[in-house]
């Protein structure tokens, strides 16, 4: 399984807070909290990080929420815990993805959310995880799927060429299987519904501001690094790399990149 820095994912929730969408939140929630009247809601949250879904879910929720966030790599498990400890409703667990989810993450869970992660995984990992799902009717939340979209202004002749080798990057191995990379969201919506669940979708594009240059510094970092795997030309590669760190330093680069949020509510 391939992970990210606990940096990169300080830098990224922000944005990620500002970019996730409300209404496929709300239809999530509605839906969650009208199947556990009685009680909390048991949530499981599967690549999760530090937290960050939970941070961003927890107080659009009043019901009561106890929340087991599965994540495997030490590091990220390490400062979860610390930033949890003494939270008597909150289980950080080390769980190892690769070959699906393990059933016993699923016990005694109302519903399943996850956050910049379907896009990692593999068609037949997501159809299996639907069928799991189908099989005990619990609603999921996927939220911040890449969805191949990317846009930055000032605009550069290269921009496309380094769009593409990204998206064909975003394809490999990334511990699962093939990755579906920007056909994540819809993969993922054509999967459930044919389990026969009810999917509300939407954007949740990230909009990086000319101020926030640490995210934007990393993330074309990343870009570069990924165009160079994918044999972009060298030369022309690290003239647009420089020209965008300058932007980026001089505060003139805005960034959008495309990503959707999917909410699968059992029928």
């Amino acid at each position: 399984m391939s992970g990210f820095s606990g940096d990169w994912l300080s830098a990224r929730e922000p944005v990620d807070l500002r970019a996730r969408n409300a209404n496929v939140r709300d239809a999530f929630v509605a839906d969650v909290t009208a199947r556990s009247a009685t009680g909390p809601i048991r949530l499981l949250d599967l690549g999760a990080g530090t937290g960050a879904t939970l941070r961003a879910f927890a107080p659009h929720v009043a019901t009561p929420q106890a929340w087991r966030l599965a994540e495997y790599d030490p590091a990220l498990i390490a400062r979860a815990r610390t930033l949890f400890s003494g939270e008597r409703d909150i289980e950080v667990v080390e769980a190892d993805l690769a070959d699906g989810v393990p059933e016993a993450l699923l016990e005694g869970v109302d519903a399943v959310t996850t956050s910049a992660f379907l896009d990692l995984v593999s068609a037949e990992w997501v159809a299996a995880l639907a069928r799991q799902l189908a099989g005990r009717r619990l609603p999921f939340l996927a939220m911040l799927s890449y969805d191949g979209r990317l846009s930055l202004a000032p605009s550069d002749p290269l921009d496309e060429s380094i769009r593409a080798a990204m998206n064909a990057h975003q394809h490999g191995d990334k511990g699962f299987g093939p990755a579906l990379g920007p056909q994540a969201a819809d993969h993922t919506r054509d999967v459930f519904q044919a389990a026969g669940f009810r999917v509300v979708e939407g954007a949740s594009d990230w909009e990086a501001e000319r101020h926030e240059q640490a995210f934007q510094s990393m993330l074309v970092d990343g870009w570069a690094g990924a165009a160079r795997e994918m044999a972009v030309d060298a030369d022309e590669l690290s003239r647009w790399h420089e020209r965008r760190r300058h932007e980026i330093e001089t505060e003139r680069l805005v960034t959008r990149v495309g990503h959707r949020d999917l909410a699968a509510l059992p029928g």
